[in-house]
């Protein structure tokens, strides 16, 4: 009855209103026909009201209607029947999904109001509904062996646009309300099951050749992140991204997705977008630009990156945010520029020693400029970031560090002077590239012993006195400074040992005293 309703709705055939019995195959017109005409209609509606109707009665359709006729080719010839087929179907999604599309912005300089995305969620809920009707139905007649073990490609086809869909709609965002984000949820493990991929990462790289069983069972070893892409690149230009909000994130979240050795046969794709994000102005895009690169080099091979000087192009993309003051976007560069630089180069504290001079090469370029805005910084934030990522650029360094004592003794200082409450997270990670500074340029750190142990005695004095320090905070403050003590006495071949031994009780507290005894007591060389 549905079907024949909808079938003389579109000027397909007669409405046969007094039967209830499904129509027989034979007397049906071409699936493709069909599709077609649905599509026109939820091109063409014009009302919301409308387009609901259509919806629904698409979602009927793929829930009552014979599963032969749906899946299978009109056409003589098996080829073109096949690829007629997946051609509608793939019109058709596209055109359901895009009943919910969002608006799109007007410029670069801004994005839709709230209100705009009002009627959002309310249209994305039947389009669900919709889109899972078909995925059940094809799901199981694939697997049930109608299409021939699953070779016919049409959940291949469609499931590219419906997984940019579901992705697009279960995130919290503007766009989105707690029912519309479960639908799209609902969606997506819809289209799980139906390819019996076991994850959203299994979804977009497929399983390899391990699971050719599966193909056999009826189901799909086969990624869709090709499709995906080829999706989202029309919006994805450096003229469009910025006009929909979400294709940023559906393609953030399918780069996040795939890793080696899936991403780097599709890196051609996926750097170009990660670059345009990267160099937006706008801190949160230019953190999911650098987000994005830094998933790039950790999922690449190093010789892949370094073809056609790619890596050459994401240091130069990456640096130059060395010169922002924004303490969010500082963070994920500094992270991303460490792993980048061991594809660059080798790390100078991997390098044998040799009678030639060192030349300076991209990791000194890296810390002399941090070292540099290390000095100058009075943002807290910004400076909590730069302590935290200190430590492992030294690691990095090793001996060569030696290079840049003068700028990171005055770092060290500078740091350790400024009170950072409650956790004293600066002081703290001053403290370990000290110690880290010690180890490694220890022949270096004689002729600095004097103005560093002066600094470290400060700070155990402040830090003893000060009522406002954590008790944990505290002994970790005086443990970490006490080593870096340690290590100074030890450089200077115990020449600190007679100085230390002249402090008493007239001078400081019986905490300091306990510090430094442990000192006296024991040097580390």
């Amino acid at each position: 009855m549905e079907l024949s309703l909808l079938l003389h709705d579109l000027h397909l055939s007669p409405c046969s209103s007094s039967s209830e019995k499904p129509l027989p195959s034979p007397s049906l017109p071409p699936i493709t026909e069909l599709l077609s005409r649905l599509q026109d209609k939820l091109i063409g509606a014009s009302t919301d009201s409308e387009t609901s109707s259509l919806i629904g009665r698409v979602e009927q359709l793929f829930r009552t209607a014979d599963p032969h006729w749906l899946f299978s080719p009109n056409s003589a010839s098996q080829d073109d029947g096949w690829a007629g087929l997946r051609a509608a179907y793939g019109s058709l999604v596209s055109a359901v999904t895009g009943c919910a599309a969002l608006p799109l912005c007007e410029d670069d300089c801004g994005s839709p109001s709230a209100a705009a995305y009002q009627s959002v969620p309310a249209r994305a809920g039947p389009v669900c509904s919709a889109l899972r009707a078909l995925l059940g139905t094809l799901g199981n007649w694939e697997s049930g062996g109608g299409a021939r073990g699953g070779q016919t490609g049409l959940l291949l086809t469609v499931a590219p646009p419906i997984c940019v869909f579901a992705v697009t709609h279960f995130q919290d965002q503007a766009w989105t309300s707690s029912s519309s984000r479960a639908a799209a949820q609902s969606l997506q493990e819809a289209l799980l099951k139906a390819g019996r991929w076991r994850d959203s990462a299994h979804l977009l790289m497929g399983g390899g050749s391990q699971d050719a069983e599966r193909e056999e069972g009826g189901g799909t070893s086969r990624g869709i992140l090709g499709g995906v892409l080829d999706v989202l690149r029309p919006q994805l230009t450096k003229d469009s991204w910025q006009r929909c909000e979400a294709v940023k994130l559906v393609f953030a979240w399918t780069l996040l997705q795939v890793t080696r050795p899936s991403l780097s046969p599709h890196l051609h794709l996926l750097l170009p977008p990660s670059l345009l994000l990267n160099d937006h102005y706008r801190p949160e895009n230019c953190m999911l630009g650098v987000r994005c690169l830094h998933h790039i080099v950790l999922h690449t091979p190093a010789a892949d990156l370094r073809q056609f000087n790619r890596a050459e192009v994401l240091y130069q993309a990456l640096f130059k945010h060395l010169y922002t003051t924004e303490a969010a976007v500082i963070q994920p560069v500094l992270s991303c520029l460490l792993d980048l630089l061991l594809v660059l180069e080798k790390p100078p504290s991997s390098l044998a020693p040799s009678s030639p001079r060192r030349k300076t090469c991209r990791h000194d370029d890296v810390l002399r400029l941090v070292l540099t805005h290390m000095e100058a910084e009075n943002k807290v934030a910004l400076r909590r970031v730069y302590a935290a990522a200190l430590p492992p650029y030294i690691d990095r360094m090793g001996v060569a560090v030696c290079r840049h004592l003068r700028r990171l003794e005055r770092v060290v200082l500078g740091y350790l002077e400024v009170t950072d409450p409650p956790e004293e997270t600066s002081r703290l990670k001053i403290l370990e590239v000290l110690q880290k500074t010690s180890r490694a340029a220890w022949p270096r750190m004689a002729c600095r012993v004097d103005v560093l142990l002066r600094c470290l005695l400060k700070l155990l004095v402040d830090v003893s006195s000060d009522s406002q320090l954590g008790d944990s905070v505290r002994q970790k403050l005086m443990n970490e400074t006490s080593l870096c003590i340690k290590l100074l006495d030890g450089c200077s071949q115990g020449a600190l040992q007679p100085l230390l031994q002249q402090v008493d009780s007239s001078c400081c507290s019986p905490e300091v005293l306990s510090c430094l005894a442990t000192v006296t007591t024991m040097t580390e060389r």
